[in-house]
């Protein structure tokens, strides 16, 4: 699956980045996973462990002024993108220093300072969000660069077609980025999708398309990094499809085999390929253990931060509430 070779060839920086991002997004939801039957977590969980390198790799290609739109498995693409640990941990508490001051949860994470836009709970909505902002920028002349994400199940939605033909035909700064995990729930792509092919979909709308196979982070990255530049000298939307695979279950913290909707033999070998480890076997033992000793630092500062902070007065259910 990931490409031992290229992983070698890359830098020592990248390497270090790439570990350090993968590691805590993994560390930090292996916690969730240990605090969930507390009840300390108010909010669904719809975990990201096994397909971290998809977020990590694309963010990691984007300017710190870029802007990402997510679904509701967004804890990744939220730490990736550069949101703040101790105020998403917060917000799954429901706590009023959470990102969301406890009223959002797990589903609709956002931290706007880094350009981490509002995720959402419905399949596909963020998709003519992330096309509108994108139009917009274009309006205004500016060089930001959109990227959505969405799962492979997204592309099943009308909308995904609209917002994707739209962005087309206006030549919008938008990056789309497919998280193929193969299933929407427990319903396999080839069950739902003739040839099993997103990248024949995004190029019927004359969208430029690209396949990674196996979670190759590496490849990931520097083909993130070529679309960008496209993009951001005003070559139009790009595409790209990330094969990748979740470990549990659709929603929440437990293992998801006993239902049987998939082989445990090909669930083996992602966990086998494991890019965490992958990483971590490239570097020096002094380097892996600074970084992961400041993981687990952040992770346990964080976890403290949402112990102690307050839950919201009754005062904030009149807040941020829309009224004509």
């Amino acid at each position: 699956m990931m490409n031992d070779t290229a992983l070698r060839t890359q830098s020592r920086a990248d390497l270090e980045r790439f570990y350090y991002q993968t590691l805590r997004i993994r560390r930090v939801e292996e916690t969730l996973i240990e605090l969930y039957p507390s009840d300390k977590i108010k909010s669904p969980v719809h975990l990201s462990i096994g397909q971290e390198a998809v977020s990590v790799g694309v963010c990691e290609a984007l300017a710190p002024t870029d802007v990402v739109f997510g679904t509701y498995r967004c804890h990744a693409l939220y730490l990736a993108k550069g949101g703040d640990l101790d105020r998403m941990m917060a917000e799954l508490y429901g706590k009023v220093d959470g990102c969301g001051r406890g009223k959002a949860g797990s589903m609709h994470l956002v931290d706007l300072s880094v350009g981490m836009m509002s995720a959402s709970a419905i399949v596909a909505t963020t998709l003519p969000h992330a096309v509108g902002y994108a139009l917009a920028q274009k309006m205004k002349r500016s060089d930001v660069v959109v990227a959505v994400f969405f799962g492979e199940g997204a592309m099943d939605e009308g909308v995904f077609h609209e917002s994707i033909n739209f962005a087309a035909l206006k030549q919008l700064p938008i990056l789309f980025v497919c998280e193929n995990n193969h299933y929407a729930i427990y319903s396999h792509i080839r069950d739902r999708m003739a040839g099993e092919n997103p990248c024949e979909r995004a190029r019927a709308y004359r969208v430029p398309a690209t396949r990674i196979d196996g979670g190759d982070i590496v490849r990931l990255h520097e083909t993130a990094c070529a679309d960008v530049a496209a993009i951001r000298a005003g070559g139009g939307p790009r595409f790209i499809e990330c094969e990748t695979q979740r470990w549990r279950d659709h929603v929440g913290p437990d293992e998801d085999r006993k239902i049987g909707y998939r082989a445990d033999a090909a669930l083996d070998r992602w966990i086998a390929d494991d890019q965490v480890r992958r990483l971590a076997a490239l570097l020096p033992e002094a380097a892996r253990h600074a970084i992961e000793t400041r993981v687990e630092r952040e992770l346990a500062a964080a976890v403290d931060f949402a112990e102690r902070s307050p839950f919201p007065p009754d005062a904030e259910l009149y807040e941020h509430v829309f009224h004509g």
